[in-house]
């Protein structure tokens, strides 16, 4: 079985070691999910307690999407990329002072979107678009030098999502409608949403069956292969307005989805926060292909519950739960999810749940929006606080200054 992501088991007492910027910009997921959390707590921070700071030309809600999908997810899912191509292939797309440019290009974005004026913002686009467009061919040079051609779609959807970040800033800056502008976005998110549903559907029966010895199973490549054909169509007919289309590739998406969920049994992985957490994500992807396909049919006037559905039951849940199951397994520590990660799944969840009550809430939202706010910050933060001080350390389980070898999967 080719697997997504190899993982050392941890030594029983790994030797502690000190930060060192060698150990940061080793592999991509170090630097960019410590990026990814702090913007995730930053981003909302701003949008809901202090939206008055936002003065840029992509300002208000514009800038709040943007921020959300290109600025945080994009991050993690760029340093999860990064991390994978290294496995998979043997070779490390960027390391050194390439990944700490690609990093900058990242901050000159933030901090560009955050500034009045148009030239902030058009340094703000390029640097945002060569961040995913430099990631997407350092990643694909690894590929085609492996030949390993059954990830060569992930590149493109990977350069789908930048041309779908071109086309949103481009409306932004010719201060184009709220339809245009969100059809560009959603595009974006739909491309994401098949990234998530390709690595969630190999991953998770590879880390349910390491973590549960019972337990084998199939990563279903015949019917994911048919669902990632279903929604890049729906994606299409979205991307030309042919709607009725679009909701009947994404439902049927949406249901294999579900059937995945199914075959995976999940009540064996109750008791495994690290397995459950990735389950709940998945499944929030289905649920948030079941809310596109009702908005492309008009039975949900707002564009807000799709987003929200993929953005936080989805990919939120995805995130918190890989940046944990990954980030521990890179750095050579027990493959356990102790009090606090545990504590962090459910303040996603609280925020999902919240944030969704918001959206439903005809009188008095916004409670209930601070109320999720709160939540997901605080979710973050405690991302932050445990793993930040191992994501700047070499490997617990690194020895004498030599690294630990990575036995490369079979391609």
């Amino acid at each position: 079985m080719t697997s997504l992501l190899k993982i050392q088991e941890p030594s029983a007492q790994p030797p502690k070691h000190r930060a060192s910027l060698k150990a940061f910009l080793e592999l991509g997921f170090r630097p960019l999910y410590i990026c990814g959390a702090c913007w995730a707590i930053a981003a909302v921070l701003l949008w809901v307690f202090t939206p008055q700071l936002l003065n840029g030309v992509m300002a208000g809600v514009f800038w709040h999407a943007h921020e959300m999908f290109w600025g945080f997810i994009a991050a993690i899912t760029v340093g999860f990329l990064l991390t994978a191509t290294n496995n998979w292939t043997g070779m490390n797309p960027l390391s050194g002072a390439a990944l700490a440019t690609l990093v900058l290009l990242w901050v000159i974005a933030r901090l560009g979107f955050l500034l009045p004026g148009f030239n902030a913002f058009f340094i703000a686009s390029m640097a945002d678009l060569l961040f995913i467009g430099v990631a997407a061919l350092a990643i694909g040079r690894c590929l085609r030098a492996r030949q390993s051609r059954h990830n060569y779609p992930l590149v493109g959807l990977l350069l789908g999502m930048a041309a779908a970040n071109a086309s949103y800033l481009y409306a932004c800056w010719q201060q184009l409608d709220y339809a245009t502008v969100m059809h560009h976005f959603f595009t974006g998110m739909l491309c994401m949403t098949v990234i998530a549903l390709l690595i969630a559907r190999r991953v998770i029966p590879f880390f349910a069956s390491r973590a549960l010895s019972h337990l084998t199973l199939d990563r279903h490549t015949r019917s994911g292969q048919v669902q990632a054909t279903l929604a890049a169509l729906g994606i299409l007919f979205w991307v030309f307005d042919l709607n009725p289309w679009a909701a009947l590739f994404l439902f049927a998406a949406g249901l294999l989805t579900f059937w995945h969920v199914i075959a995976w049994k999940p009540g064996s992985v109750l008791g495994t926060p690290l397995l459950w957490i990735l389950y709940l994500g998945y499944l929030g992807l289905g649920l948030g292909l079941w809310a596109a396909a009702f908005y492309a049919m008009g039975w949900t006037v707002r564009l807000s519950w799709p987003v929200h559905m993929l953005g936080m039951a989805g990919f939120g849940a995805l995130i918190i739960g890989m940046i944990t199951r990954t980030a521990l397994g890179h750095t050579g520590r027990p493959l356990v999810a102790d009090s606090s990660m545990v504590w962090s799944y459910g303040l996603v969840f609280a925020a999902i749940a919240l944030r969704l009550t918001a959206l439903s809430a005809s009188a008095h939202p916004l409670p209930w929006l601070h109320a999720s706010a709160t939540c997901w910050v605080l979710a973050f933060a405690v991302y932050l606080w445990r793993f930040a001080p191992w994501l700047v350390r070499p490997r617990a389980d690194q020895r004498s200054g030599k690294p630990v070898p990575i036995q490369r999967p079979p391609q």
